[in-house]
């Protein structure tokens, strides 16, 4: 197929089982921030039948490049980081109890009674703290501090780990109708989203697939990564937080500030607290999707970022934008996601590819 060609229903990809199973084991692995080593093992075995080049440089990140073999290819880095959010046991107490930091963005008031995994054995635990019957009136008027909080294994479980290992919340995949629940999505959906696409890469284009580290602490691998690659245009492919439920504080429960809404299709990005879109890349993507019949949403303009916030600073500068799949309850225990918006995040970004002529390089006027 050439650029500028509608795809075929045979070249759309789906997401069936085979996708499915592979997210499941993506998210039930343990991959915190500095230690993507897990999800990192997936990666490599699932992209290096598919690549000519793969590699895993001083950072961490996978840096896998599938080499088309069309004429003026346009060199497009697609980023998916592999880290999630999780904690770091900091401090030994003796008797399986451990004190923890937590690693990335998350809400210390929603910690107590989560079960947990720890270690590269995911050693079972849970985040405890004093129960509701021995607490005082006073004590129930404020949100525990971290501080309060332990991570505890039981005495058979002191000797498994030790203090600077990683743990993260121990909530298995699991489907529920039209809907996925997990861990992690944000962003193992990327993850299994930049797999797919290495599988059915066209010829029109380089693509330089950077499965990064370290995301959820400061866009760090992406740097390293479009540094490395020197792509003309950078993608990055993520899962962002759905603002859509209702709004109870007010008398109607309309919510009139959603970020993004499930069942409306892969959100993409104008601006947020790291980068502000390449417009010809933002109309490249919208003109796909409405002549592809693919629904898409434009992610509302607020705080955070994506490994773009990254990729579009390196070197000379990178033309960037972000594609996300919207999720409800980011980096908590269980996140949830519509099969459907999945699948049409992936079905956008593949009929784009296939589209991609090298000219949506050239300066915009605007």
């Amino acid at each position: 197929m050439s650029p500028n060609m509608k795809m075929t229903n045979n070249a759309r990809p789906r997401i069936g089982k085979k996708q499915i199973a592979l997210l499941a084991e993506l998210c039930n692995a343990l991959a915190v921030s500095g230690d993507e080593q897990e999800v990192r093992e997936i990666v490599l075995r699932e992209v290096k039948p598919l690549c000519q080049q793969v590699e895993v440089d001083a950072m961490g990140n996978v840096l896998a490049t599938r080499i088309g073999s069309g004429q003026n290819k346009a060199r497009v880095m697609i980023a998916a980081h592999m880290d999630e959010v999780g904690f770091m046991l900091t401090q030994n107490d003796g008797d399986g109890l451990y004190g923890f930091s937590i690693v990335g963005g998350i809400d210390e008031r929603q910690l107590v009674g989560k079960a947990v995994i720890v270690g590269r054995e995911h050693i079972p635990g849970v985040i405890g703290a004093k129960a509701i019957h021995l607490t005082t009136p006073e004590e129930r008027k404020t949100a525990l501090k971290l501080e309060q909080l332990r991570i505890d294994l039981g005495p058979d479980g002191s000797g498994k780990v030790r203090v600077g290992d990683r743990a993260g919340f121990a909530t298995q995949l699991t489907e529920i109708g039209p809907s996925i629940r997990a861990k992690a999505l944000d962003n193992r959906l990327g993850v299994a989203n930049l797999i797919e696409l290495l599988r059915g890469a066209p010829e029109n284009i380089d693509l330089l697939a950077a499965f990064t580290v370290q995301e959820e602490v400061g866009l760090r691998g992406a740097r390293v990564a479009a540094y490395h690659l020197a792509p003309q245009i950078g993608i990055a492919v993520d899962s962002t937080p759905a603002n859509d439920l209702p709004a109870y504080d007010d008398d109607d429960g309309e919510n009139t500030r959603y970020n993004t809404r499930l069942d409306c299709g892969p959100a993409i990005y104008l601006m947020d607290g790291a980068t502000i879109a390449d417009r010809r890349l933002a109309e490249w993507l919208m003109k796909t999707a409405e002549e592809e019949g693919i629904p898409y949403q434009i992610r509302q303009p607020n705080p955070g970022g994506t490994d773009a916030g990254a990729i579009h600073k390196t070197r000379s500068g990178v033309p960037s934008i972000s594609v996300s799949v919207p999720q409800r309850y980011c980096h908590t225990a269980a996140g949830l996601i519509r099969k459907a918006d999945w699948e049409n995040t992936l079905r956008l970004l593949s009929a784009a590819l296939w589209r991609l002529d090298s000219k949506i390089l050239t300066p915009s006027e605007a």
